[in-house]
C-alpha cells in the first residue's frame, strides 16, 4: 500500500479533498439526530454526569445493557470535550473515520490481486483496481449518508474493514511460514473486539475466521493454533470487562447484547415479532408498523395484502389492532394473541415463513436505494407524488445495483482455480463466506433495515474494484 500511495499520491490527495467535502457538506446540510442516536446520547450523558450506564426513564436513571459500550464510549469523550448534547464533533470526526475506511478497502483490494497470483510486464499496472476500489469507496454515497448520523454504520464498517484487511494479512502471513504473522492476528483480534463493542454482530466475521483457520490446523497445527488462540483470547479479553460489568449490575451473563435490544424487567412482545416475519418484507413496513410500538397507533391501510390470508383474518388482525390502539402498548395478553395469529400464518404457509420471507427481506436490506436518511420519503416509487426525490430514490438504486454487478465481475474475475487450501481459495472463502453469512443471519430479524448490510459493502467495494482488472493481467498459478 505504501508504494501505491507513493505512485499515486495526487490521486489520493484529490479523492482524499473530494471526499471530505462531500461528507463534510452532508454532515453541514442533512445531519440526522434521532432514534438511536438519542439513546447513545442518553447513556454517554448519564454515565458522565451520574457515573451510571443507564437510561432515563420517568422513573428516574435505569441501568441497561441493551447497547453495548462502543459508540455511547465515544460520545461521552466528545461530550466531555465539547459539552452535552453536541453531537457535531461526532459526525465530523465520522468523515475521517470514513476516509480511513476509503484507504483500507484499497489495500483490501491490492491484497486480494496480490493473493491471486497476478503477474503483468509492467506489476505497478496491478495497482489499478485498488485505485478504483478506493475512488468507488469514497464516493459511495451510502457511506456518505451515514456519516451524518451519529450511528454505529460509520465505526462498524470501518473496524469491518480493517478486521478482514488484518486477516487476509495473518493468513498470508501464516501460509508463506513468515515469523511474524502472529501481530497480524492480534491486530485482527484487537479490531474485531473492538467492532463488536460498536455492533454485537460483528461477531460473524470471528465465525468465519474460525471456519477458514478450521482446514489449515491439519497442514500448520502449531501455527494455525497460535493465530486461533491469539485472535479469540484477545476478543474474550476485550468484552471481559463488559461481561462481568452486566453479572455484576444487571445479574444476567450477558456478554453482548439481548437480542431485542431489551433490559432484564422489560416485557419483550415476542408474539408480535413473530407476527412481523410472516409477512415483513421491505423497510416501510418497518417504518409503519414496527416502530409505531409502542405510543402510536397502528392503522390496518398501513398493512399490505400479504399481511392477511382471508377477510377473516383480516378481521381478526384489526380487532387485536383496535386493542392496542386503546393502550399503545402492548400487553402480555395481547402479545399472545399476536403470537396465535403468527402460528396460524406460519402452520398454513411454512415455506413461506422460514424461506421466502426471509429471502425476500434479504433482499431488500441489499437493493434498496437507502435513502432513510436523507428526507426522502420512504416511499419513493410513488413518483407522482413525489417528484424529484422519486428520480434521486431511483438513481441511488441503481447506483448501488451497478456496484454489486460490478462485483460480480470481480467475484468471476478472480475465481480461484481450485478450492484447496492454497492462498487465493482461502482469502476468497473469507470474504464471500463473510458476505453469506451475515446474509444468513439478515435472514433471521424481522426489521430489514438497509444499513444492516453496509457491514459488507467493503468486500462488494473492493471486488468491484477487482472488476477493473486489466485484460493483460494472467494468472501465474
Amino acid at each position: 500500500m505504501r508504494e501505491l500511495l507513493h505512485h499515486h499520491i495526487k490521486f489520493f490527495i484529490f479523492c482524499s479533498l473530494a471526499a471530505i467535502g462531500l461528507r463534510l457538506a452532508m454532515v453541514l446540510k442533512f445531519p440526522l439526530i434521532a432514534g438511536d442516536s438519542l439513546v447513545y446520547g442518553d447513556i454517554a450523558k448519564n454515565w458522565l454526569q451520574h457515573g451510571m450506564y443507564a437510561i432515563s426513564t420517568a422513573e428516574g436513571l435505569q441501568a441497561t445493557y441493551m447497547r453495548l459500550p462502543g459508540y455511547p464510549s465515544f460520545l461521552a469523550v466528545l461530550f466531555k470535550i465539547f459539552g452535552m448534547e453536541h453531537y457535531g464533533p461526532a459526525m465530523f470526526i465520522q468523515i475521517f473515520i470514513d476516509l480511513g475506511t476509503c484507504f483500507v478497502v484499497s489495500a483490501l483490494t491490492l491484497e486480494i490481486i496480490r493473493a491471486q497470483a497476478f503477474a503483468i510486464e509492467d506489476p505497478s499496472r496491478a495497482e489499478r483496481p485498488a485505485l478504483f476500489a478506493f475512488c468507488l469507496t469514497a464516493f459511495c454515497p451510502f457511506f456518505i449518508t451515514y456519516v451524518a448520523a451519529p450511528l454505529t454504520e460509520i465505526w462498524s464498517i470501518f473496524l469491518t474493514s480493517l478486521t478482514l484487511y488484518l486477516a487476509v494479512k495473518g493468513l498470508r502471513s501464516l501460509l508463506q511460514g513468515s515469523p511474524g504473522y502472529w501481530k497480524w492476528w492480534l491486530g485482527c483480534g484487537i479490531a474485531l473486539g473492538l467492532n463488536i463493542y460498536f455492533r454485537p454482530d460483528a461477531g460473524i466475521l470471528l465465525a468465519i475466521a474460525g471456519a477458514i483457520l478450521f482446514p489449515l490446523l491439519f497442514k500448520f497445527p502449531q501455527r494455525t493454533s497460535v493465530a486461533g488462540m491469539i485472535t479469540l483470547t484477545t476478543v474474550v479479553l476485550l468484552l471481559t470487562p463488559w461481561t462481568v460489568r452486566n453479572w455484576r449490575t444487571m445479574h444476567r451473563f450477558e456478554p453482548l447484547a439481548p437480542r431485542y435490544a431489551n433490559d432484564p424487567e422489560d416485557f419483550v412482545a415476542v408474539g408480535f415479532y413473530r407476527w412481523l416475519k410472516t409477512w415483513v418484507v421491505d423497510f416501510i413496513s418497518v417504518a409503519n408498523v414496527e416502530w409505531h410500538v409502542p405510543n402510536e397507533k397502528i392503522d390496518m391501510d398501513d398493512l399490505p395484502p400479504r399481511a392477511c390470508d382471508s377477510q377473516q383474518e383480516c378481521d381478526q388482525t384489526e380487532s387485536i389492532f383496535d386493542d392496542y390502539n386503546q393502550e399503545l402498548d402492548i400487553s402480555p395478553e395481547l402479545d399472545a394473541q399476536f403470537n396465535q395469529l403468527a402460528e396460524q400464518r406460519i402452520r398454513r404457509h411454512p415455506l413461506r415463513y422460514y424461506v421466502w420471507l426471509p429471502a425476500l427481506r434479504v433482499m431488500d436490506m441489499w437493493l434498496r436505494p437507502r435513502v432513510e436518511i436523507l428526507p426522502i420519503d420512504l416511499d419513493w416509487w410513488k413518483i407522482e407524488e413525489n417528484g424529484m426525490d422519486s428520480w434521486i430514490a431511483i438513481a441511488l438504486g441503481s447506483w448501488n445495483l451497478i456496484l454489486l454487478l460490478l462485483a460480480v465481475i470481480g467475484v468471476l474475475r478472480l475465481w480461484p482455480r481450485s478450492w484447496g487450501l492454497s492462498e487465493p481459495a482461502l482469502i476468497f472463502a473469507l470474504f464471500i463466506g463473510f458476505v453469506l453469512l451475515r446474509s444468513l443471519f439478515l435472514a433471521t430479524i424481522e426489521n430489514p433495515e438497509p444499513r444492516y448490510a453496509l457491514e459488507c459493502y467493503p468486500v462488494v467495494l473492493a471486488f468491484a474494484g477487482a472488476a477493473f482488472v486489466r485484460k493483460g493481467i494472467r494468472k501465474t498459478v
